[in-house]
């Protein structure tokens, strides 16, 4: 069950490149125990508007609460050390790599002698894989270069909440997966929100955001035009919404 405070809360958020303004003036928030998804044509904002969160870029204006309080991310260290992990379309996965190898990346656990703890770190990557119900992956010591699209998205997401995280946001997670692979990323989606994780969803695919959203902000042309709760709305809605700015408009259009 989600909060009543919100977890992460965005007011006011502008940001410009120049002379292009990506974002006016965004009120976003998102919950424990919730999946807010954030949805919008090409070109809406989205990207930007995760980038600010995660401290790639600067914000021109507004105000950034976490539990309610205001802070102020000049950088990913200072999302990070708020709770705030972001997974990329790109996964950022070293294929290389096995998957201890790649969950523990650039935060490996080492001795006073500066060797790698490798037990802990494998029964932490296990231990994390197990509490969110990733069974398709038989062993920690794999390649990821041979798993699947599906299995490398949940090490992606394990990773992201390894680090005691708080708020999760996932960048097109299913997309270019198939149907199985989709259903498998969608269940690991839940399953954050189940144990408390605020998660936000950034999608295209409006069909897997009414399977799991709990709400829905709707961005475009910089501007979140409606937040709609997923059980009161519809998908024709939605899609007003992203092409008009309003179902009414697109009511209207029609």
């Amino acid at each position: 069950m989600a909060t009543t405070t919100p977890t992460l809360e965005l007011r006011g958020l502008s940001k410009a490149f120049g002379s292009v303004q990506a974002l006016s003036d965004v009120d976003f928030e998102v919950r424990d125990g919730e999946v807010m998804a954030l949805v919008g044509d090409n070109g809406a904002g989205k990207s930007t508007l995760i980038k600010c969160v995660a401290g790639i870029y600067p914000i021109d204006s507004g105000e950034v609460l976490f539990d309610g309080d205001p802070v102020t991310i000049h950088g990913p260290k200072d999302a990070a050390k708020l709770g705030i992990e972001v997974v990329y379309q790109d996964l950022a996965l070293c294929d290389n790599l096995d998957v201890v190898q790649n969950m523990f990346l650039g935060r490996e656990m080492r001795d006073f002698l500066n060797r790698l703890r490798e037990a802990p770190m494998e029964q932490r990557t296990a231990d994390t894989l197990k509490s969110l119900s990733v069974t398709t992956i038989s062993s920690v010591r794999h390649p990821v270069a041979t798993l699947s699209g599906g299995q490398r998205q949940s090490i992606a997401v394990a990773r992201a909440v390894l680090w005691n995280s708080r708020v999760v946001i996932l960048d097109e997670p299913t997309a270019a997966l198939g149907v199985a692979q989709t259903r498998q990323v969608l269940e690991l989606v839940n399953r954050l929100a189940s144990q408390g994780l605020a998660v936000v969803l950034v999608s295209h695919n409006l069909h897997d955001v009414f399977e799991v959203a709990n709400r829905i902000s709707v961005l475009r042309l910089g501007r979140v035009v409606g937040v709609y709760e997923r059980a009161e709305t519809t998908q024709q809605e939605i899609v007003g919404a992203i092409t008009f700015g309003s179902a009414a408009k697109a009511e209207a259009a029609e």
